[in-house]
């Protein structure tokens, strides 16, 4: 298997606009973020975690034309706002392309973009994104792309996102904490992907210590940090962890045996 690092950033990105800090002016090309995203790549195919709005751009920086599901951690803006980009794929493939998620985050896309999910063909010379949608029951594990995808319920401030494990990777984006009914679930990773959004507390993400606390809690060989923001570039933030446990980047590449 394979996970690969579309974006890393928080939902204002880095560098953000109209700032000039040492993270959002850095030469580190790995201090560029891009709003959260990635691929799990097993046997040939693809499955896409969340479309935020760089969508585009971090495929075609990966090289990736084609994708066989997409999983919606939530409906928050900045991991949906580049939906409308999955038409190029669903054009491509000449059918619709399954996307799956929780019942209220599936609903909140059919609310948000009503000429996706209508039904009716696009008007003539326009095209629009032919879309599958598959409700996620969670804690269950479901087949998607020929892998075994469960999903995990976190806590987000108020609300629930899911996070998933697929073999021996699990990725968990925007969760608050990570009790121990999903620490049940995580159980002999290989990896493990966590967000880790500040250095200090905030009400709805983890912060970097209370991801590294968790991580070394779960117990997987390699844990990444995502959806970053700029208050850490990345090479300090890298020279701070404890063994085992990095940053990640835009563009990372993980080789993950079979498990």
């Amino acid at each position: 298997m394979r996970l690969v690092f579309l974006g890393t950033g928080t939902s204002y990105g880095v560098p953000q606009i109209g700032c000039a800090c040492r993270t959002c002016t850095s030469a580190d090309a790995r201090d560029r973020r891009t709003r959260s995203a990635a691929l799990i790549e097993s046997v040939g195919r693809r499955v896409l975690v969340d479309t935020p709005p760089e969508l585009r751009l971090q495929l075609v920086a990966a090289g990736v034309g084609t994708v066989d599901a997409v999983l919606f951690t939530h409906a928050h803006a900045d991991h949906v706002h580049g939906i409308d980009d999955l038409r190029a794929i669903s054009v491509r493939q000449g059918a619709a392309l399954d996307v799956y998620g929780a019942a209220g985050t599936l609903s909140e896309l059919e609310r948000r973009f009503p000429y996706i999910f209508d039904h009716t063909p696009p008007q003539p010379g326009t095209s629009k994104p032919q879309l599958a949608a598959h409700v996620l029951e969670p804690d269950c594990e479901t087949g998607i792309a020929g892998m075994a995808v469960r999903a995990v319920p976190l806590p987000h401030g108020r609300d629930t996102v899911l996070g998933f494990r697929v073999g021996s990777i699990a990725y968990l984006t925007d969760a608050k904490a990570v009790p121990e009914a999903a620490r049940a679930r995580l159980a002999g990773l290989e990896v493990l992907v966590l967000n880790a959004l500040l250095p200090r507390p905030h009400p709805l993400h983890l912060s970097i210590p209370e991801a590294v606390a968790a991580a070394q809690q779960i117990g997987a060989r390699r844990t990444f940090l995502t959806h970053l923001t700029h208050d850490t570039p990345h090479a300090e933030l890298a020279a701070r962890l404890p063994p085992g446990i990095a940053p990640a980047y835009d563009g990372l590449v993980v080789e993950v045996g079979a498990g």
